[in-house]
């Protein structure tokens, strides 16, 4: 079980200081959409070489040009990059190609999807890693991630990485589903102590995981 730490509505500075903070406790440093959107793919590179040893995910959330966008997270040194479930079955293989030649990762982001059909879908597309997400915008009406939610993908075979707004204290419910990855943001980023968060919720994952 990894511990994904996101990256976004942050300045460039505060990425930093708590990617520094916490890369002892993180597996995956994922450079959020709005970070990339702000900073461009010259952050994710930065990144890349200041973390050479690390796994990196640029949450491209991509659409559309899934050949183009899959190549271009790749070369900037992304280990992972995202694609919307929505996105046309073309654009996810066009993806996952892309990621088999340079021996590199796609995960599927299935914010908002509700459809059984296309989760069979996927799977017929060759798709292995799935994130059950939980929007920002759902968020703040106070839909969190739920382990409800684990429902939806059970028997598929997909591999899970899970998120939305999940924290300190709703994290051992979360981890009794056993996920793959558990990507949390702002319980880390916004901590006072972000350290001390990352190091407490990765205990948390070792010890009942």
């Amino acid at each position: 079980m990894k511990l994904q730490l996101a990256l976004d509505r942050l300045t460039k500075e505060a990425c930093l200081h708590v990617i520094s903070e916490t890369k002892e406790f993180v597996d995956i440093i994922e450079i959020g959409t709005g970070v990339i959107k702000e900073y461009g793919m010259a952050f994710v590179r930065e990144i890349r070489e200041k973390y050479p040893d690390k796994t990196i995910l640029a949450d491209m959330k991509t659409c559309d040009a899934g050949k183009h966008e899959a190549k271009q997270a790749f070369d900037a040194g992304a280990d992972l990059t995202t694609v919307m479930a929505f996105s046309s079955d073309a654009t996810i293989k066009d993806t996952l190609d892309v990621a088999k030649q340079v021996e590199k990762q796609i995960m599927i982001d299935l914010l908002e999807l509700s459809s059984h059909q296309r989760m069979e879908e996927l799977k017929r597309l060759g798709v292995e890693l799935v994130s059950l997400h939980v929007g920002k915008d759902q968020q703040t009406k106070g839909n969190h991630f739920n382990t409800e939610l684990f429902s939806f993908v059970n028997g598929y075979g997909f591999k899970v990485a899970v998120a939305g707004g999940i924290r300190e204290d709703t994290l051992p419910e979360v981890v009794g589903e056993n996920p793959d990855i558990i990507i949390v943001g702002s319980a880390i980023s916004k901590s006072p102590h972000p350290q001390q968060t990352a190091q407490h919720m990765k205990k948390i994952m070792q010890t009942r995981g």
